[in-house]
């Protein structure tokens, strides 16, 4: 039996995750479910799962966790330490599903414990990459990427023999303004931006994917979990989001990975790793899927990408001020302060305006992590005015 820790699992990653495990209740052991601060949420998928521990991150929210917990013998915690003692916590395998840099400490404390980390939350790979990779280094932890791109080029790659390999392709819907002009998107409103075509997800992700930041950060985070070069990594707009992604060799061949626009596949794979486990996925039905559409992302139209590109180039603290700036200017529209077109410029002015050092610990990311959200918020406020 594996013990699981889940952070971050009242979110669709965490739901998702939960939904795996509680339909193979004999394989799986919950030790620690932690949330933001949705309490019922969490409370009750600790009873279901009978958890040792729970944990909000709001520590005003304790009181009525531990209500919502009483009798049940479930342990409960609130502030960010208790997040982290949740991820430190014995375990065999963990999830990583905290939306946000927020995720840096947890998720960190759970690789340097030495286990399987599943990674969902690509934000502290993208901020301090190089902080995640050498804690996984000294304390021996198997990261495992749980995006659905990441996910299949994982599958697809040959890791060993990295020098086989010519190019990786991620593949990206195009969200749901690929065929807008930029004049109409001014006008999007943040319910039109969180209606994804194909998947389900959480609103921030949901705004990234119409913005094609998301896609920017996984360019980042492809970078740091595979061995290629930056230039070896393409992305492609992929309507039907069928095919995850491809990992292309130097003989000409392309390995692809393909599914159901379903995150219970990628993270289905993490779980049972090195094996396979049964989902409640259908199979694809190729006669209705009919066809596969490709085309490239248009730089102008989403000029996010094309930050995300320059800030992996440039390296540094770069990375870490794209994903921050972005935070602010996303959770700003989402307040309906700011247009939909604003974000990625926030974001570009932010990293014109901070260029500090290239951090080597975790105070100097979450120092450049803080300034740049200032530097953000500073900037909201100049659009608001």
């Amino acid at each position: 039996m594996r013990r699981i820790s889940i952070l971050g699992a009242t979110g669709s990653i965490g739901t998702s995750t939960l939904d795996l495990i509680e339909r193979a209740p004999d394989d799986f052991a919950v030790v620690a479910l932690t949330a933001n601060r949705d309490v019922s949420a969490l409370a009750a998928a600790a009873i279901r799962t009978r958890a040792r521990f729970a944990a909000v991150a709001d520590a005003a929210c304790l009181p009525a966790l531990r209500e919502a917990l009483a009798g049940t013998g479930i342990e409960a915690g609130g502030g960010v330490e208790a997040v982290c003692e949740a991820a430190r916590m014995p375990a065999d395998w963990t999830m990583s599903a905290i939306v946000g840099c927020a995720g840096l400490g947890p998720t960190l404390a759970a690789i340097e414990g030495g286990r399987t980390v599943v990674i969902a939350n690509k934000e502290p790979l993208v901020s301090a990459g190089e902080v995640i990779l050498a804690a996984a280094a000294r304390s021996g932890a198997t990261l495992l990427p749980a995006d659905s791109e990441h996910n299949a080029i994982f599958q697809c790659m040959d890791s060993a023999r990295p020098e086989r390999v010519r190019r990786i392709i991620l593949t990206a819907s195009g969200g749901p303004f690929r065929d807008w002009s930029r004049e109409a998107m001014a006008a999007v409103t943040p319910e039109q931006a969180v209606a994804h075509p194909n998947w389900s997800m959480g609103a921030k992700i949901s705004i990234d994917s119409a913005t094609l930041m998301n896609k920017g950060l996984e360019l980042i985070e492809a970078a740091r979990l595979f061995p290629v070069a930056a230039h070896a990594i393409e992305v492609i707009v992929h309507r039907q989001s069928v095919i995850h992604s491809m990992v292309e060799y130097v003989d000409g061949s392309i390995l692809a990975q393909l599914g159901p626009s379903d995150m219970r596949v990628p993270i289905a794979h993490t779980l049972a790793w090195p094996d396979r486990m049964e989902t409640p996925m259908a199979p694809l039905d190729f006669a209705a899927i009919g066809r596969f559409d490709f085309e490239a992302p248009d730089p102008d139209r989403f000029p996010a990408l094309r930050l995300a590109r320059e800030a992996l180039d440039a390296g540094g603290a770069r990375p870490a001020i794209l994903n921050a700036a972005n935070e602010i200017a996303v959770a700003a529209f989402l307040e309906r302060r700011i247009g939909f077109l604003e974000i990625a410029a926030i974001v570009e002015d932010t990293l014109a305006s901070y260029d500090p050092p290239a951090p080597h610990d975790v105070d100097a990311v979450l120092a450049i992590d803080g300034e740049a959200r200032r530097n953000a918020a500073a900037r909201v406020k100049d659009c608001v005015a």
